[in-house]
């Protein structure tokens, strides 16, 4: 028997997540760890909720991400990116909400790389005329 279950794909800066919803009572799973054992800080945890606060679902599915690439922060914000799409797959009454909030624009920022010759991206070394 195939149970339901709604896939979606989260990018923010070098992270990608991988979101699985399936029907539950809101247990978030994160690379095969407790959600709070993944992101240790209060402020993450807030941002991957943000989602299913909006719309109402906190405690209806139970979500396993995959994630890569990137720092715990940017990580957050791929899962955050991951759950508001799948929820869209879920009832497409929700992308209102959630476009509205911002949660469903893939934030395009991204460091910029160091050049050579640089100290940095934009940073030079210091100029002596002598």
């Amino acid at each position: 028997m195939a149970s339901i279950q709604y896939n979606a794909t989260g990018r923010r800066k070098r992270s990608i997540a991988r979101v699985t919803l399936v029907p539950g009572k809101g247990k978030i799973t994160v690379n095969q760890r407790e959600f709070e054992n993944y992101f240790p800080r209060d402020t993450l945890r807030m941002i991957i909720r943000q989602p299913l606060q909006i719309t109402g679902v906190l405690s209806k599915y139970d979500i396993m991400v995959n994630v890569t690439g990137g720092g715990l922060s940017g990580q957050a914000g791929a899962v955050r990116h991951g759950i508001a799409r799948a929820l869209v797959n879920v009832d497409a009454d929700m992308k209102s909400r959630l476009k509205k909030e911002g949660l469903l624009t893939r934030d395009p920022r991204e460091v910029e790389r160091k050049k050579f010759g640089q100290k940095g991206a934009r940073a030079r070394f210091q100029f002596s005329k002598r």
